[in-house]
């Protein structure tokens, strides 16, 4: 059975010295990549952020939203920097955050998704990921960022299109199915996605989320020991059988890592890993394109992957319903959150936004670290 990946104890760059930092960061055993990083100390957010704007808590375990906040106000601010790495940390602590009808470009949502990886940490070489079928060499009529119809031409944008998606005859799935965190398939995931949403049908096409946090509280200690000893295989077939049925190529990387390459989606990661922003353990092993628990039998692995979904699909209260307003924008952390798209407005008219992803670390469980009940004891944040 092959083991999860496990690092050296956490580095505290509070109370270590730096040179004894430099030390335990090069003898951290940690694959061999650019893009891997060391254990370390939960990021602690300094609090400009809520001191100058209101927000509210949705419910007790994950999402918040800011009523009156123009994001583009933060990445202008004399302050940005700092401001911005608050909101990454929120982001990471409350899993979704939510900002009402945005004047935001494409642009501007790029640079702030990626922006707010790099200043918690995220490695140097991590950027935008490139979709390997959803970007900008589809082309067509539905590849559009705005609701005036402005052409998408940059790769590290996906237009999120319900039309895109029936011209590609992407396979409906059941409610249970669609949950997922985006591109578990890549060897380097996704760290933080924005969403802005800006055309919609009157009604429908609510998203949700849930807490990669929570199921793992949910677990009892036997079932987090056996899981945290697990790795998880990606695959998503869906992405190779529709190049092949309408004659495309799969972008072969690197799509925002340099570990992200070739075409075949194939990767592992740990089941539980650990969030280095906050240093709480999550599941991470569900989701579409999480095909198998590796070292196990077919039927043990889905005993395994439906025990999982079970407790994010027929536990509400890790859940949360998002209501989309024209030119909302949506930013979670795909290390411990997942979300499912409801697809019940297809005959209500086309829903279309604009996504940028931000790739992040390769996944490592740290077992120093903590869950997230066990740290907040009652508090929401």
């Amino acid at each position: 059975m092959a083991p999860a990946v496990q690092i050296a104890p956490r580095v505290d760059e509070t109370t270590v010295p730096t040179k004894d930092v430099k030390n335990v960061i090069k003898n951290a055993k940690l694959p061999q990549s650019e893009s891997s990083i060391a254990p370390r100390a939960p990021l602690q957010a300094s609090g400009l952020l809520d001191s100058l704007y209101e927000f509210d808590e949705l419910t007790p375990v994950m999402g918040r939203t800011y009523p009156t906040l123009q994001v583009r106000d933060l990445i202008n601010h004399e302050k940005a920097d700092e401001l911005i790495r608050d909101l990454a940390i929120v982001i990471s602590r409350r899993g979704v955050v939510f900002f009402k009808n945005q004047d935001l470009t494409a642009d501007e949502q790029k640079f702030l998704t990626n922006r707010l990886g790099h200043l918690t940490g995220k490695p140097p070489s991590s950027g935008l990921h490139i979709h390997p079928v959803f970007n900008a060499e589809r082309g067509g009529k539905d590849q559009v960022v705005d609701d005036k119809g402005t052409t998408n031409k940059d790769n590290e944008i996906s237009v999120i299109s319900s039309n895109l998606h029936r011209s590609l005859e992407v396979a409906p799935r059941s409610g249970a199915d669609e949950w997922h965190s985006d591109i578990a398939f890549e060897p380097v995931p996704a760290d933080y996605t924005s969403l802005k949403v800006h055309t919609m049908p009157h009604t429908g096409g609510d998203t949700m989320w849930a807490s990669g946090y929570e199921v793992y509280d949910l677990l009892s200690p036997p079932f987090r020991e056996l899981f945290e000893k697990l790795n998880g295989f990606y695959y998503p077939p869906e992405f190779a059988e529709s190049a092949a049925r309408f004659g495309y190529a799969l972008h072969p990387g690197p799509r925002g890592a340099a570990d992200n390459v070739g075409t075949h989606l194939t990767t592992e990661h740990p089941i539980i890993r650990t969030n280095p922003v906050t240093g709480w353990k999550s599941v991470f092993g569900i989701g579409h394109h999480f095909n198998r628990v590796v070292g196990v039998s077919p039927d043990e692995s889905d005993m395994l992957k439906r025990y999982i979904r079970d407790l994010v699909t027929q536990n509400h209260a890790t859940q949360l319903r998002y209501r989309w307003g024209k030119n909302d924008l949506a930013i979670w952390d795909n290390r411990s959150t997942y979300h499912a798209a409801t697809p019940d407005y297809f005959d209500l008219g086309p829903r279309s936004g604009v996504r940028a992803v931000s790739c992040g670390e390769r996944p490592y469980f740290d077992p120093n670290s903590r869950s997230r009940r066990e740290e907040l004891q009652g508090k929401l944040i």
